[in-house]
């Protein structure tokens, strides 16, 4: 009997295989109909170019960009399937409206009688011009197709001619064909040799001033310029750079890049390049006259700080003048800072040499304080002394902002829901840059069954508060200056928050705070250290959990019943005849014994039970490392690492090990009655895209996290536990829907203490704003280190990986500019519930497929 079974599901696979194909295939399929609709007699739609080198076919998307003449979009093909629909959009305009329209409709006075008779005049002129301008509106979303170009092919041959003499390669050559069919389509071929490249050789300085001459030495420690490195014109131009930083931070105050040239040589040199670095003296120009004087280090002889330097106070006079450590501090209205607030965000010091890097990082913490507008910072020199005065104009934000949220939103708990929030911001409340933020937040939603009239629409909600005081400096007893500078902007941060829910799950009451320090080393790196952290979790409406948890009841209730413990007809009471049940089958008072499959399943439900109704008190210390090398929001070649860790329960557990404190009846420490939580908790997140050209974007995500009790707990809190699935996670599963490992429990909230999760994902543009995407999830979650004993849900080792679920879909996208709408598709490609034999595209179908809508991209 097992082979039709097989054979059944293997076509049952197979089915569900050809349909996501089918619609691969219909795409191949319109992509190749007609591109060539609106080319003339005589012309060719350039369908691809190829770029040879050394007869090796080039994949470099910086070489491809020097193409002067780029094929329609979509037309380079994704996984073989060529789909211009930009091209094909403009196809469906017609060239000549205005003499169709004549011919066919103009023309006709008994048409256009009958017309103006029906819609009247004036809706008939509005017919005919919505035809033209839905003409119009295909050919401006539309994309024209790219007609061959000759004279444009010979500028690409000529730019890569100078893209491989710039890397070295100064005798290369660079030719091109053309191979046109006779369906008006052509391709160009440009062959590039690239001979024997140039090395570095010599590098000689000739410099005009003195006092930068005295530096080279150490200047051209760093060089970027190496002898017998392959000569690299790009190199240059970021050694010009180099020159330029390192000698505006040794006080050269009126350098810049200007004064740096290199005179190379190549005349009989063998394939050597030899080059003089020559910097030369200052030019100062004036009005009728110029004259040459070699570079002079500056100083700062003074700080100025203007600290109300508003608009309306333009015409006031300066009626509070302070002097802090070297610092002169101005006001027109009276000095509302203490001063060590402001001077601890200056790093221009008197007397020191002038450097942009002190500049830059004034200009950066004035700007982290969120206190002023604009920060800007001058300098004006005295000649006399070969000196500089520095002057900082700053603009107060306004002392009080307020800030409100609307939001609507749907989840597997509640059909519809709205929340609002409203916020109000106090900057400088104790006159030391502090800023107080408090929030508050309330919601309500729907959930019930709507054919219950005595149930009330809005059976949900929730209200919160946060408090949240920021200090922008370590506040600690102990000088922290040499460990976190105030160059990285180290910050401290106090934060408490409340908040109570009704009918979402069992119901309960958080209290929250968090003490931390934050710094940032770097431009790219962020650090976060928490000292305190503690969070108080209280279940409000336990009696409820298996009204909640309703899988896990009707498999206890199927039990009872089967067992013969209650009447087939009848069914369990919650909570008590429940409890009831558990108690009498954990306690041998029933037909089953531990070695039947469903004692082990009452166990299972009732360690479960007993996890996700306690009350949870976490006190933990966390640190947080993130490093984001992305330059701005249009880099899209760029990586994120992510890296924290969590200890908990440690300071609670150690003190009550000291004082010799009782434990409870299952052996642990209680604080206010509630057994507080002891694991220690790591997760790691890389992100990284790479930038393909033309829109087009790969991008990657790798996460693991694992979390571990030990001591005072055998379990991980629910609130801190791992799930998988979701618009963000696997999105060929639901949330909470995935795992953990292979078990098929179908439990309403699936979580474990271990994580494993990858995602690959190539966006693409397809029309105006619309981007696709292609991707696959692969990932799990599973228990491990705790008191689960399901074989199934229990990572063991490497033979656990192959309980690891794969979706992939594909989604598309609207960029809004200030957010993405986005959509995605999830088919369940490899899944761990299922037979080990029966695992790959059991279900790979549109009717089992997953759909996503998601707000800016997954990762």
């Amino acid at each position: 009997m097992s082979r039709p079974i097989r054979l059944s599901l293997f076509k049952q696979q197979l089915k569900g295989a050809w349909q996501v194909s089918l619609f691969i295939v219909v795409l191949a399929s319109v992509s190749s109909c007609n591109v060539v609709k609106r080319v003339n007699p005589g012309e060719s739609l350039i369908t691809e170019n190829i770029i040879l080198v050394d007869g090796q076919k080039n994949k470099q998307e910086r070489v491809n960009n020097i193409i002067a003449q780029k094929v329609n979009s979509g037309m380079n093909g994704l996984l073989g399937v060529r789909l211009p629909l930009k091209l094909h959009v403009y196809n469906l305009a017609r060239p000549n409206i205005d003499s169709i329209i004549d011919a066919n409709i103009l023309s006709d006075s008994l048409k256009v009688k009958r017309k103006t008779a029906l819609l009247s005049k004036k809706q008939f002129d509005r017919w005919i011009g919505s035809k033209k301008g839905f003409n119009a509106w295909l050919k401006r979303k539309g994309e024209a197709p790219v007609i061959l170009n000759e004279d444009k092919s010979e500028k690409t041959a000529n730019n890569l001619r100078k893209y491989y003499y710039s890397k070295g390669w100064l005798d290369n050559s660079v030719e091109y064909e053309i191979e046109k069919d006779s369906n008006k389509r052509a391709k160009v071929i440009y062959k590039v040799t690239k001979k024997t490249p140039y090395l570095l050789d010599s590098i000689t300085p000739i410099i005009s001033t003195a006092a930068i001459d005295s530096l080279y030495e150490a200047m051209s420690k760093n060089s970027l310029l190496k002898k017998g490195d392959q000569y690299d014109e790009e190199k240059f131009e970021k050694e010009r750079t180099r020159i330029s930083t390192f000698l505006r931070n040794s006080g050269f105050y009126y350098f810049g890049q200007d004064y740096v040239r290199f005179v190379l040589d190549t005349i009989g040199t063998d394939h050597k390049v030899n080059s003089e670095i020559i910097i030369s003296n200052r030019t100062i120009r004036g009005d009728d006259s110029t004259t040459v004087r070699p570079f002079k280090i500056y100083r700062i002889k003074g700080v100025n700080v203007y600290t109300d330097n508003t608009y309306d106070n333009r015409f006031k006079a300066v009626s509070d003048t302070t002097v802090y450590k070297g610092y002169n501090l101005f006001s027109k209205d009276g000095l509302r800072f203490k001063p060590k607030a402001l001077t601890d965000a200056i790093f221009i010091n008197e007397g020191e040499i002038y450097t942009d890097l002190a500049r830059s990082r004034t200009s950066r913490y004035l700007n982290d304080l969120q206190m002023f507008r604009y920060p800007n910072i001058s300098f004006v020199e005295n000649e006399a002394d070969t000196t500089l005065t520095a002057n900082i104009l700053l603009q107060p934000r306004d002392k009080y902002s307020l800030n409100f949220d609307f939001d609507v939103s749907q989840s597997n708990i509640q059909t519809v829901g709205f929340s609002f929030g409203a916020g109000l911001k106090i900057r400088n409340i104790f006159s030391g840059a502090e800023t107080l933020d408090i929030s508050g937040l309330t919601s309500i939603g729907a959930s019930k069954d709507r054919a219950n009239p005595s149930d009330s629409f809005f059976d949900i909600n929730e209200l919160g508060a946060n408090i949240r005081l920021t200090f922008p400096r370590i506040w600690s007893p102990f000088n922290t200056d040499k460990i976190i500078p105030k160059y990285m902007s180290p910050s401290t941060s106090l934060n408490l928050s409340a908040s109570s829910q009704t009918n979402i799950g069992l119901d309960k009451q958080t209290l929250a705070s968090i003490f931390a320090f934050n710094w940032r080393p770097s431009e790219t790196v962020t650090n976060e250290l928490g000292l305190f952290d503690v969070l108080f979790v209280k279940n409000l409406n336990t009696d409820n959990y298996f009204g909640v948890y309703s899988t896990s009841y009707d498999r206890l209730n199927s039990i009872a019943q089967n067992i013969g413990y209650i009447d087939p007809t009848e069914n369990l009471g919650i909570p008590d005849e429940a409890d009831q049940f558990i108690e009498d089958v954990l306690g041998e008072n029933t037909a089953l014994t531990p070695e039947d499959d469903d004692f082990i399943t009452v166990n299972n439900i009732d360690e479960r039970k007993e996890r996700l109704t306690e009350n949870n008190l976490i006190v933990s210390s966390t640190f947080s490392y993130r490093k984001n090398t992305r330059k701005d929001l249009f880099d899209n070649d760029f990586s994120i690492f992510k890296w924290r860790i969590e200890t908990a329960g440690n300071i609670l557990s150690s003190l009550y090990s000291l004082t010799g404190a009782p434990k409870n009846s299952s052996g642990n420490y209680e604080t206010l009655g509630v057994t507080f939580s002891q694991y220690i908790k790591t997760e790691i997140d890389y992100v990284k895209y790479f930038d393909l050209g033309r829109r087009n974007i790969f991008a990657f995500r790798g996460y693991a996290g694992i979390a571990i009790p030990f001591g005072n707990s055998n379990s991980i809190p629910f609130v801190e536990s791992f799930f998988g699935g979701g618009p963000n996670d696997n999105r060929a599963w639901t949330p909470y829907d995935l795992g953990p490992g292979s078990t098929d429990s179908n439990e309403e909230f699936n979580e474990a203490n271990f994580k494993l999760h990858f995602s690959a994902e190539q966006r693409f543009n397809l029309f105006g704003s619309l981007r696709g995407a292609l991707f696959v999830d692969v990932g799990n979650i599973w228990n491990v280190f705790d008191n689960v004993e399901d074989d199934a849900a229990v990572f063991s080792g490497f033979d656990s990986l192959r309980d690891i679920a794969v979706g992939s879909g594909f989604g598309l996208r609207y960029d809004f500019d200030f957010f993405v709408l986005r959509f995605d598709v999830g088919f369940k490609t490899y899944d761990p519930s299922q037979d080990i034999n029966n695992r790959w595209f059991r279900n790979y179908n549109f009717t089992n497929a997953v759909y996503n809508i998601g707000i800016n991209y997954p990762f």
